[in-house]
C-alpha cells in the first residue's frame, strides 16, 4: 500500500469525514467549520493519504518551547493496523523533540494507553494535577 505524508492541512470535508469515523462528534457535535478551523490553528500537522484520500490525521498544539500536546491521532478504521498510526507519533514526537519541547502529553482513548507507552508515554500518576471539562460549553 502506498501511502504518502503531507505536512498541510487537510481540505475541510476530507479532515470532518475523518473526525466522524471516531464516533466522537456525537459527544463535541462540531461542524466542518468548527473543526477546520480547530485544525488550523494547530502548531504542527501531519496529513496521510492512499492515493487522494485521507486516511489519517495528527496535530500539536504548543507553545514552541515548554509544553505540546499531541490531539487528533486518527486512523481511519479501513487502514488501521497497518503502523500507520506508530509512525504518525514517531513522526510528531520527532518534530516536539527537534524544538527539544520539555513536556509532551498527548489523550488517550481507552485502552490505548499499551500503545502510547511503546513510544515512551506514561500514565500519569494518580496525584498528578490535572483537571477537564467536556463537551459541548453552550449546553
Amino acid at each position: 500500500m502506498e501511502i504518502f505524508w503531507k505536512e498541510s492541512i487537510p481540505g475541510p470535508k476530507d479532515y470532518f469525514k475523518l473526525f466522524r469515523t471516531t464516533g466522537l462528534n456525537e459527544l463535541y457535535g462540531f461542524n466542518i467549520d468548527e473543526l477546520y478551523w480547530a485544525i488550523d490553528n494547530s502548531w504542527y500537522v501531519l496529513s496521510v493519504y492512499h492515493l487522494e484520500k485521507l486516511i489519517g490525521f495528527g496535530r500539536i498544539i504548543s507553545d514552541g518551547i515548554h509544553h505540546a500536546l499531541l490531539v487528533d491521532l486518527i486512523v481511519h478504521p479501513d487502514y488501521q493496523n497497518k503502523g500507520i498510526r506508530g509512525e504518525l507519533v514517531e513522526k510528531l514526537l520527532k518534530y516536539c523533540k527537534r524544538f527539544k519541547i520539555r513536556d509532551i502529553q498527548l489523550f488517550s482513548t481507552e485502552g490505548k494507553a499499551p500503545f502510547y507507552e511503546n513510544y515512551g508515554f506514561k500514565p500519569r500518576p494518580v496525584n498528578a494535577p490535572g483537571m477537564q471539562f467536556l463537551g459541548n460549553p453552550d449546553k
